[in-house]
């Protein structure tokens, strides 16, 4: 019996639903990667235009870094699915060199953050991505579900009145149309209703044509005029390593968390170098560069349900075409549509579940701290690589301060062929941490001339332990008592056997 489209796209697992193969044999998949394709398209140019005005230069520089992004990182990305584009937080980072030097300095940089990404991925910067903690990850999430609905203020404030009607309108359309049908993704039914709205009624709200001037050609090849001198790259390096690290950071994260939505795994190292390639194509083309858009990722694959890198690539050849071709069409989309799906975006992206007072209860105090300053960080200085950064760095200082007490000393004297042994077990795993109070807890004047020290339930894990070993057997030395230290597995006693003694005093 011969299968549904419907029916074959319920039965594919999450991996099988990422093939491109598969979509473009199924119809009404395709149709779903398309017009999520379109939707993230008319988002991205209203952004795109005012992160161009974010680093000071000319709108046509995030447009055309937005297309090109895009269809790079289609072919060239380890996360099917995710939107790179023109972003508020390379801009942010990159703009200084816009004012100081031009933009043929802003361009090089742009392609040397490319060449730093590139190089990063081939180190394999992206396995770091593994001392990320759940909490981190849960503050990175609500603190970008926070930005996205607060950079939609100054479309909100000092605006027409009747702005708020449509922004509401736009969010019931959005909420109400799945219980009605799933045949067009909801975001572009509300940007479609609010636009024609807009033009019969000729009602006087702000549109994406306010937000600066589209361009009227296509990109061309631009190498940026520099001297490829020693002093040139002292003046872009900074800038160019900052918006790499800061790029990467927020691409990476992005793909963490489309993996949790889709149930899928990625390619981290590929999209390290995918998006250093991608910064690099677009230098070359005259784009501002960028990194993964986690709003337009949300947009692409929670409110429109793509899944495969036939949406990203289109998001790229759309914002092209409607800039190029149909800008005079898209300038009459009113900002409030865009504002009411960013608005969605920013809800369905909060981890609401986060914040429940059960969820707080039951979570570890540690974790809702490391949660809450990654939120605080991020919002307050809206730079995600200072947030995610002080929330894994608090992270780790909680965990060293809990580790620190679970390694434990027990003493007990004993007889052993008439001779009194003073016998310590320590317990745990030592490290920096845990074993710099390890020192005080033995009773060097009081304890016999035999001390045994039973490792056997314990771990050395790095030259502090060892080194705090050294003092108490030089503690005990300057009583004249003899220390025996026993029970080490083989790698402790690897690393005790080459490091004891060696360390110097007071080391």
């Amino acid at each position: 019996m011969a299968h549904s489209p419907t029916a074959v796209a319920e039965e594919l697992t999450p991996e099988e639903r990422q093939s491109v193969l598969r979509t473009l044999k199924s119809p009404r998949l395709l149709k779903t990667e398309v017009l999520a394709g379109l939707v993230v398209a008319l988002a991205l140019i209203p952004e795109a235009i005012a992160f161009s005005l974010i680093a000071g230069v000319d709108p046509r520089y995030g447009l055309f870094a937005s297309f090109t992004m895009a269809v790079s990182i289609a072919f060239l990305g380890g996360r099917p699915a995710m939107i790179s584009a023109a972003t508020a937080a390379t801009a942010l980072v990159i703009a200084p060199l816009v004012e100081s030097h031009g933009i043929d300095y802003f361009i090089a940089a742009v392609i040397l953050a490319g060449v730093f990404q590139v190089l990063m991925g081939v180190v394999g910067v992206a396995k770091v991505m593994r001392f990320i903690p759940r909490s981190v990850m849960v503050g990175f999430v609500n603190a970008l579900a926070i930005l996205i609905f607060t950079s939609q203020f100054p479309d909100l404030i000092g605006v027409p009145w009747l702005v708020y009607p449509l922004v509401a309108l736009g969010l019931v359309v959005i909420y109400l149309l799945p219980r009605i049908t799933t045949v067009v993704p909801p975001p572009l039914v509300a940007i479609v209703l609010l636009t024609v709205l807009g033009v019969v009624f000729a009602l006087n709200v702000p549109t994406v044509g306010d937000k600066g001037e589209l361009p009227q050609s296509i990109p061309s090849l631009f190498v940026p005029d520099v001297p490829f001198t020693l002093e040139t790259f002292q003046i872009i390096a900074p800038f160019a390593l900052g918006m790499a690290a800061v790029g990467l950071l927020e691409s990476l994260m992005t793909a963490k968390l489309v993996d949790d939505v889709t149930d899928t795994r990625s390619g981290k190292v590929r999209e390290s170098w995918g998006q250093g390639v991608a910064n690099i194509i677009t230098g070359f083309f005259g784009g501002m560069g960028g990194c993964a858009m986690v709003g337009q990722t949300m947009i692409n694959v929670k409110a429109s349900g793509a899944r495969t890198r036939i949406s990203t690539f289109l998001a790229g050849i759309f914002v092209l075409i409607l800039a190029v071709a149909l800008g005079d069409i898209v300038a009459m989309i009113p900002m409030a549509a865009l504002v009411a799906v960013m608005i969605f975006v920013s809800i369905a992206t909060f981890d609401w579940h986060s914040i429940k007072p059960s969820t707080l209860k039951m979570m570890p105090k540690s974790e809702t701290t490391v949660m809450l300053v990654t939120v605080i960080a991020t919002v307050w200085t809206h730079n995600l690589a200072i947030g995610v950064g002080l929330g894994v760095l608090t992270a780790f200082v909680l965990f060293a301060r809990r580790v620190a007490h679970l390694a434990t000393v027990e003493r007990r004297i004993e007889q052993h062929f008439g001779e009194e042994i003073a016998k310590y077990e320590v317990i745990g795993e030592l490290f920096f941490a845990s074993s710099n109070d390890l020192y005080t807890q033995f009773n060097y004047a009081e304890d016999p001339d035999h001390v045994v020290i039973d490792m056997y339930n314990s771990h050395v894990w790095d030259a502090s332990t060892v080194a705090s070993l050294d003092a108490i057997t030089e503690k005990y030395a300057k009583y004249g008592k003899r220390v025996e230290i026993s029970g080490l597995n083989a790698a402790s006693l690897d690393l005790h056997g080459r490091m004891a003694g060696k360390l110097g005093a007071g080391h």
